[in-house]
């Protein structure tokens, strides 16, 4: 009887994890799409106008804009990338001659593909905004302000980077519920006890905002694009070294 060692390389596991992963996690895709549903619906009310006029006409302003289907989508990305670290998900990848390593490798590209699909369903759907608009709304004249091929291009990118960074920020926090369930109490703890803080010292909490102007006030999209990455690979690399260092199958 003869028998036969077949070396399987890592980037073949990897190819199968992540065909794997698309076909098994839909429900990600599923949550997206209602997501998108539930803040269309709510962006179509308008956020803000005035109105005015005199005794032969009138007139009245909406502003309409995709900021609350942006946060929704920012915070389906960060849980779906927490629902991921899950034991349910990592359980997955044992029907494979896997490791961490190409578990987590595949965890990343599954990331980058679902941040690429969010991003571009994202455009559709604040498109859309205005074409839902301009059946509701009972008047005669609607402004728009049609953004640019250029604009569409670096906006969807940069939903696109937004979306991997908030996920690799999930994965992390995803990663050290897994570690220790003591994490589920000293992270919100934590970061409401550094807002409390920041208000005590300071006067008023801008911890947030000025996490969110490193990213946001950055004019050079290339340097944006290098924060978010640089951010991102920390977060998943700090992940995968917690990873190694917990029992098998915890």
């Amino acid at each position: 009887m003869m028998m036969f060692l077949t070396k399987v390389s890592l980037w073949d596991v990897v190819k199968k994890q992540l065909r794997f992963k698309v076909k098994s996690y839909r429900g990600t895709f599923t949550s997206l799409m209602v997501l998108q549903i539930i803040g269309l619906l709510f962006s179509v009310g308008g956020e803000g106008g005035f109105s005015g006029g005199s005794d032969n006409f009138s007139y009245a302003m909406t502003d309409y804009s995709s900021n609350i289907l942006f946060a929704l989508m920012m915070m389906w990305s960060f849980i779906s990338a927490i629902v991921i670290t899950t034991k349910a998900y990592r359980f997955d990848d044992y029907i494979f001659v896997a490791n961490r390593m190409s578990s987590h490798i595949a965890n990343i590209f599954f990331i980058c593909l679902s941040s690429i699909i969010g991003g571009i369903t994202f455009l559709l759907a604040s498109q859309s905004i205005k074409l839902v608009s301009l059946f509701i709304q009972d008047s005669e004249i609607i402004s728009t302000q049609p953004p640019t091929i250029l604009q569409l291009t670096s906006g969807t990118a940069a939903t696109i980077f937004y979306l991997f960074l908030f996920a690799a920020i999930g994965y992390l926090v995803g990663t050290l519920v897994q570690k220790s369930r003591l994490f589920v109490i000293i992270l919100p703890a934590g970061f409401i006890g550094l807002l409390f803080l920041n208000v005590f010292l300071a006067g008023e909490s801008d911890v947030v905002v000025d996490v969110g102007q490193f990213f946001g006030r950055e004019t050079s999209f290339l340097l944006f694009a290098v924060k978010v990455l640089v951010v991102s690979a920390l977060a998943f690399a700090a992940s995968l070294w917690m990873s190694n260092r917990m029992e098998v199958r915890q």
